[in-house]
């Protein structure tokens, strides 16, 4: 059978540096833009075939010799990786290695492993820049398809990563990325953009909370994700590689704003009580968990900025109108700074070196000397003012007037308003890629966005906008501090939800439209970060991550690139690691094969079983097991009582109402800790038809 593989971007229409997003490959969930568009995104791909790629990859030449490496890359050669290959084609060399993290001698499971391909020119040994390769590490097993009479090995299998096949993904994707939406109710759905589930879903788990989130922000390396939930006066810190909550930390009274510091140390959550003596902040150790300090600030909601050296954090106290400035070293309050009657956002220049405060009532913009705590002048806007964020180089500061609708700008470099920009209607936030500002305004379904190489005194800001579904964010009711808005880490395009419909879109500069959208299934959307696991590059043409690995046995490392066409497997062996016996203790649940398609209205049996430990002993005695399910788009979630039948199986019999796609999960405080929990999925048809 020929497996259909997608091909890439023609050198005409797309950079090379650019990866591949699977909304270049097919339109998702049924949200794509419209036809027109649809039809415009195709014409720019084009597919090449399976045994294509694959013939061309078997032309390369695999030689054993090193490849040259150039001097700031002959430290790290000096010891000789774990695992390692090289494969030589059209004058490119492709050289791969896997070390083991740390003092480590060898790869083993549950461990971290640093993974490294170095693309260079054959000849001259020079890193090749404005590359996007591709990336897997599975164990080296086949796939086989007993209807067909066939196996799909490596090659084979990288066809089906692409495509995003259910059950068909490697255990480590060094090209994936993760979107997490923040739920109305206590809880995170993960989005994975390149798999979906019966052409319906791309959610791959969901993290449960114990009280609904408002804010979130993740540690400075990505693997940490700190979530304030103010009914329960805590933050769930949540491990970002294994989407499961770790810990619940004490936060003070009602944590609602979270902060990480640039150096990662410590995380500063906003207390907004309406207890004036427990009106401020708390402070949580990064690495440990643990709360370490509490100040009262004084009353109103806080917004919190740190220095560049994370010397000192800035936190905002709206109703006292004042700034408290505290010393990070000592943890001590060193200054209260008044800079208006209502000071509502704060945000900090790496270009000037200066914090600035915008006070909402006054319509002022105070910029304070981030070393000497000095004031260095008062910018002068108009009331209304609210959100105040930087670009990435800290030139230009957006500060959003939601009375207005408009935004403006001030150039770090001379601290002067350069521009008004009428925007959104109703601005309340806003984000950043390399070449845009994306403005959201609440009471419009429109994202403006302002080409940022446009800005300066006396130039005319360069305008566009789109559509992020068809009603207004407002409509939705009550919305989080956390942004509804995020940028990917190295490509321009943007997530935006739309909590009014429950959507998120994906949106790419250069399309007049967002290219698709991810509905979320069973509960309802109010904000978006992104989790990105993708190799990335440091020197020219060395791509480099770090990963765990997941098992022992012998990995393939499935290789690929573009031009020139490459698809390769290297090999790694990772040796059996040492299990904590805590973790081997947590029940692993595995549903049992059920028909795909079923009928309704109609009741079906789902059977899973739970077993622990090394030899995967049956967990017998549960007694509070509860499966749930809801039908796609965000049908009413069912509960159904499990009962055990024998030998760690459980079953319970669902009742589907409607015809549709059904998403099933098993709940119990025995799976609370229980990693990467797994979820059925059925399709329900209608049973007249099915007569």
């Amino acid at each position: 059978m020929a497996v259909g593989l997608p091909g890439f971007l023609s050198d005409e229409r797309a950079p090379r540096g650019r990866r591949p997003h699977p909304t270049d490959f097919a339109a998702r969930d049924g949200l794509g833009p419209p036809l027109k568009m649809r039809e415009t995104t195709v014409s720019k791909l084009r597919f090449a075939t399976l045994s294509l790629l694959v013939s061309c990859a078997l032309s390369g030449t695999t030689v054993a010799a090193p490849a040259p490496v150039s001097a700031s890359a002959s430290a790290i050669a000096d010891a000789k990786p774990a695992a390692s290959g090289r494969l030589v084609r059209d004058g490119v060399a492709i050289d791969f290695e896997a070390r083991p993290a740390g003092d480590a001698a060898e790869l083993v499971e549950g461990g971290l492993a640093d993974i490294r391909f170095r693309i260079t020119d054959a000849n001259t040994g020079k890193g090749l820049p404005g590359l996007a390769p591709g990336a897997w590490l599975d164990l080296a097993q086949v796939i086989s398809n007993p209807k067909l009479n066939e196996q799909k090995e490596c090659k084979d299998k990288i066809a089906l990563y692409l495509k995003g096949v259910v059950g068909v993904r490697p255990m480590v994707d060094l090209n994936s990325y993760y979107l997490l939406v923040l739920n109305k109710d206590p809880s995170i759905s993960v989005i994975d953009p390149l798999t979906s589930v019966g052409g319906v879903t791309s959610t791959l788990t969901r993290i449960m909370l114990k009280r609904p989130p408002v804010d979130w922000a993740k540690s400075p390396d990505g693997k940490h994700l700190f979530v304030s939930m103010p009914v329960a006066d805590q933050v769930a810190v949540v491990d970002a590689a294994s989407f499961r909550v770790v810990k619940d930390v004490e936060a003070g009274d009602e944590p609602v704003r979270v902060a990480v510091q640039p150096d990662g140390r410590y995380v500063w959550v906003g207390n907004n009580s309406r207890d004036p003596n427990r009106s401020g902040v708390t402070v949580i150790d990064a690495h440990s968990f643990k709360p370490v300090k509490t100040f009262a600030t004084g009353k109103g909601h806080h917004e919190i900025a740190f220095s560049d050296d994370s010397r000192h954090a800035f936190v905002s106290n709206r109703d006292a109108g004042t700034v408290s400035v505290f010393d990070v070293a000592s943890m001590q309050k060193v200054k209260e700074l008044q800079t208006g009657p209502r000071p509502i956002s704060v945000a900090q220049s790496s270009l000037s070196k200066a914090l600035y405060v915008a006070d909402g009532q006054a319509g002022t913009i105070t910029v304070i000397d981030a070393k000497t705590l000095a004031t260095r002048k008062v910018i002068q806007a108009k009331p209304g003012l609210g959100p105040v964020r930087f670009t990435a180089d800290g030139r230009f500061a957006f500060a959003l007037n939601t009375l207005e609708s408009v935004a403006t700008v001030v150039d770090a470099g001379s601290d002067e308003a350069v521009h008004d920009i009428t925007v959104a209607s109703e601005p309340y936030q806003v984000t950043f890629t390399a070449g845009y500002a994306y403005v959201r305004g609440l009471a419009s379904e429109r994202v403006t966005m302002v080409k940022l190489d446009s800005l300066g005194k006396g130039r005319e800001p360069v305008l566009q906008s789109f559509a992020a579904g068809g009603e207004a964010p407002k409509l939705a009711g009550d919305l989080p501090l956390a942004a509804s808005l995020a940028a990917r880490n190295d490509e321009g395009s943007v997530f935006v939800v739309n909590p009014a419909n429950n959507t998120t879109y994906f949106y790419m500069e250069g399309m007049n439209a967002p290219m698709t959208g991810y509905l979320n299934r069973g509960h309802t959307a109010r904000a978006v970060t992104v989790v990105d696991r993708a190799m990335k590059q440091g020197e020219p043409g060395v791509f480099s991550t770090q990963v765990t690995l997941p098992a022992s046995g012998k990995f393939d490392v499935a290789f690929m690139l573009d031009r020139p066409q490459v698809l390769h497997c290297f090999s790694a062996e990772v040796k059996p690691g040492a299990v904590s016996e805590a973790r081997l203790a947590v029940p692993r649940l595995e549903f049992l094969p059920v028909p795909v398609t079923v009928q309704a209205p109609g009741k079906t049996t789902v059977r899973f079983r739970l077993v622990a430990g090394k030899k995967d002993t049956p967990r017998t005695g549960i007694k509070d097991l509860k499966v749930s399910y809801f039908v796609a788009p965000a049908g009413t979630r069912q509960r159904a009582a499990a009962r055990e039948v024998g030998d760690g199986v459980y079953e319970a019999q669902v009742q589907l109402g409607e015809t549709g796609a059904y998403y099933v999960h098993v709940d119990s405080d025995a799976l609370k800790d229980a990693q990467n929990k797994p979820y059925l999925t059925l399709r329900a048809v209608s049973a007249v038809a099915g007569k």
